[in-house]
Order: structure tokens, then C-alpha cells, then sequence
């Protein structure tokens, strides 16, 4: 299942409010590979042995084949936290992997602070989708090699943020309209980890808390239930499986030749996994899932090779049939009588 980041998808565009679906997937299938967009929901989380979380690089290498997913009872966590934290946001977020390791069991450590603030900055490309940049990437990565190299076999990142409160952008957000502005900037600094480390890693954007708004739209609610984004983050990656390039796969690693359908929004078949399975022939179905982007199954000019899905019960139930091998003729109607090859 894959829903991209920081395009305004009407399922999935904000904190974990896709999660539902992936529950619902999850139980359809019986295995489901998805990302941390789907997954995380700030300060909730959802818990299930069927579905594995995958950062959306080493998701995308996964389905191109070039890795494979190696599943594990437990990572190590490592902490890697901007130096641009002010203390008490800092302190903050500590208190946050003590309480998920004191409370939910979860192995956190070591802890690094980069050697110069990251320098997160936030833009929206003409399409209106949302991306960043950081002034100082060889921070990150340096940041990153000290963890690993310390034993930490997965990464959680806190960057400081910009804050933008009272922008109207923020505002049309936080009453359920426009792009989550955040999320391009976590996908560059989770892909560049991922790509340079070959280990599971995932962001948490570090914020001052915003003040009360009665008028809230319910899927920004579970972002403003406290000041981190880090608990969702620590529990996905707890158990995150561990990336393998697909040469050194065991006969109990996930390869892409395990992988039986694609779930993925109608406007968002440009992906790199969505292209693979459709060049692959792995069954794709496209959920009408609203976002700023356009590029559909006419758009490619695969129009008969994907499956079209009006919502993701929907896609739910076809997942089930192919699960079962149901052919999913049977299931509409009109049926065509048979006809014999002239």
C-alpha cells in the first residue's frame, strides 16, 4: 500500500488517517508492505504482526527487486536529533523515547545530536505538492554513520522545523484543506538516510505546540494531541523489517516476487513502485483517493492493466478475491456467455 507524501491525498494526506485503510488491507491480504506516511499518527499508532513498515526508499527498491525484507523480533533504535533543537523542545523528545522505552519495551540508543543544525527549509513545487531542502545533508549523514556505527540498526530522526503558525496555509491544513507542508522536507531527509545507511530510518519534525483551535478538522486532531511526532516513529520502526540487498536474501525474506498486488491512489502511478509493478505485471489497483496530482492510469496509458477501485473498502474486497483467486469477472454483472476462438 502506498500512499505518497505531501500530496494533499483526501486518504493518507494527513497523520496516520490512512491508517484505517491499512488495517482493512492488512486483514484482506494477510501481509501488507507499507510506509511510514500510512503508519505514523504523531502521538497514536497502530500495532499489527501483518503489516511491515518500510520507509518509502527502501519500499520503492523493494518492489524494483534490488532489496529484500528480512522481518525481526526487535531493532535498536538510535536517536539522531537536530542540533537546531531549542533545550526544552530537545529535552522534550528524550522524555518521549524514555517513556517508549519504559513503557512499551522498545530498545532506544544511542543518542547523537548532529555537529551543525540540519537547516530544514519547506517550499510547494507548481503541482502544489510540498518539498524541502537541507542546507546541511553531510550533517545528517555523518550523524547517521555514528549511530550505525555505534550499533544502532535503525534510525529515528527529530528535525527542527520551521514553524509557520498563523500562515494561511497552516491554517487551511489544520481545517482539512491544502498539502501536509512538512512532508516533502521528512522524505528527503528519511530517502537520503535509507539510500546512504541500507538500514530502516523515519522522521519525526520537531514544533513548537500550536495554540487550541476548537474548529479542528479530525484528521489533523491526533498531530496536536502533544508536542511530538516521535512515538508513532519509535513503534514502527521497533520492528521495522531490516533491508537486504536481494542478492543476500534467506528463503524467509520477502522478495519482490512475493508481492501480489499494489495498492496506490488513482493520481499517484508515477511512483517508482507503482512503474515497477506495472512493468513487472503485478496487479495494480488504483484507489480514487484525491490528491494535486493527475497522473492516472489513462494518463500512462495503462488504462486496462490496472484495477480501478472507488474507495479502499473496495479495494479491500478485490485484494480478497485475487487472494483467493476468485476470478473477479464472476463478481459483476453483466457476465459475457463464452465464445469459441474462430
Amino acid at each position: 500500500m502506498v500512499v505518497p507524501t505531501g500530496i494533499g491525498c483526501a486518504i493518507g494526506g494527513y497523520a496516520g488517517d490512512a491508517l484505517p485503510s491499512a488495517r482493512l488491507l492488512a486483514a484482506a491480504s494477510g501481509c501488507l508492505i507499507t510506509h511510514p506516511n500510512v503508519m505514523n499518527g504523531a502521538s497514536l499508532y497502530w500495532k499489527d504482526p501483518r503489516i511491515h513498515y518500510v520507509e518509502g526508499y527502501g519500499l520503492d527498491r523493494f518492489a524494483a527487486g534490488d532489496w529484500a525484507l528480512r522481518c525481526v523480533r526487535q531493532q535498536r533504535i538510535g536517536l539522531l536529533l537536530d542540533a537546531d533543537l531549542e533545550p526544552e523542545l530537545r529535552q522534550r523528545h528524550l522524555q518521549v523515547a524514555d517513556g517508549c522505552r519504559a513503557t512499551l519495551g522498545i530498545e532506544i540508543g544511542p543518542v547523537v545530536t548532529s555537529d551543525v543544525p540540519l537547516g530544514v527549509h519547506l517550499g510547494l513545487g507548481q503541482s502544489g505538492a510540498s518539498w524541502g531542502t537541507l542546507e546541511r545533508p553531510d550533517a545528517l549523514l555523518r550523524a547517521g554513520e555514528r549511530l550505525k556505527a555505534n550499533g544502532a540498526t535503525a534510525i529515528a530522526v527529530v528535525g527542527r522545523f520551521p514553524d509557520d503558525q498563523g500562515s494561511e496555509a497552516l491554517e487551511a491544513y489544520r481545517h482539512g484543506s491544502g498539502v501536509d507542508a512538512m512532508a516533502g522536507a521528512e522524505a528527503v531527509i528519511s530517502h537520503l538516510l535509507v539510500r546512504h545507511l541500507q538500514i530502516p530510518c523515519a522522521h519525526a519534525p520537531a514544533l513548537s505546540a500550536l495554540p487550541l483551535d476548537p474548529q479542528l478538522d479530525p484528521r489533523a486532531a491526533g498531530e496536536e494531541l502533544g508536542y511530538t511526532f516521535l512515538a508513532c516513529v519509535l513503534v514502527g520502526l521497533s520492528q521495522a523489517p531490516t533491508l537486504v540487498q536481494r542478492s543476500a536474501a534467506n528463503s524467509g525474506d520477502l522478495v519482490a516476487a512475493d508481492l501480489g498486488v499494489l495498492v496506490v491512489p488513482e493520481g499517484s502511478l508515477g511512483g517508482e513502485a507503482a512503474l515497477a509493478c506495472l512493468e513487472r505485471r503485478v496487479p495494480v489497483i488504483s484507489v480514487a483517493n484525491p490528491s494535486v496530482l493527475e497522473v492516472t492510469s489513462i494518463a500512462l496509458g495503462v488504462g486496462s492493466e490496472v484495477l480501478q477501485a472507488g474507495s479502499y473498502a473496495e479495494a479491500a474486497g478485490l485484494v480478497l478475491a485475487l487472494r483467493e483467486g476468485v476470478a473477479l469477472s464472476a463478481l459483476m454483472r453483466p457476465i459475457s456467455a463464452l465464445k469459441e476462438l474462430e
